[in-house]
């Protein structure tokens, strides 16, 4: 066989093993459901939200990408406060949810679960459970099933997605 069609054949396994796992992920909340169903967060063009966001934060909120590890001034917030979503202000997690992960991002172990959204994501080949600001639909995060107690999750968010609002 030739290299490209060993590739391929790895490729077209590897993509039928993530969809197949990706039936075990966590449960997922359509975004259109709920009490910000109707937010007029959710008719801004995509020129608006770059501009008001800047182009980093737009394209992770906006784009699903992943800033670089250990740059995020949040990873060494610790005052009393809460931490909100960059697009609409929405509060996401309280201060005392934080923890250090060791992994460079932002993480909690909690959520204030009625103001994000999650779906089942593919992107990088293996099953995630992506998460969202449910008023905006901004891209926060990942949530892993590796965090402490008492939850036992890390919802690893990308920083320039939040803002903190001392207490």
């Amino acid at each position: 066989m030739t290299q490209s069609l060993i590739l391929h054949r790895r490729g077209l396994l590897m993509g039928a093993g993530a969809l197949a796992l990706s039936s075990c992920a966590p449960e997922t909340s359509e975004a259109g459901q709920g009490e910000y169903a109707a937010s007029p967060y959710r008719r801004v063009s995509d020129a608006d939200w770059r501009r008001r966001l800047g182009d980093a934060s737009w394209r992770v909120m906006r784009h699903q990408g992943t800033e670089t590890p250990f740059t995020s001034p949040l990873n060494d917030e610790h005052r009393p406060g809460t931490f909100v979503c960059k697009g609409c202000d929405l509060p996401l997690f309280r201060s005392t949810w934080k923890f250090d992960s060791h992994t460079g991002w932002p993480s909690f172990y909690d959520v204030i679960a009625a103001n994000i959204g999650r779906q089942g994501d593919l992107a990088i080949g293996i099953p995630r459970t992506e998460y969202h600001c449910a008023r905006c639909l901004g891209h926060q995060g990942h949530v892993f099933d590796d965090g402490p107690r008492p939850t036992g999750l890390r919802y690893c968010n990308n920083g320039v997605a939040l803002k903190f609002m001392a207490a």
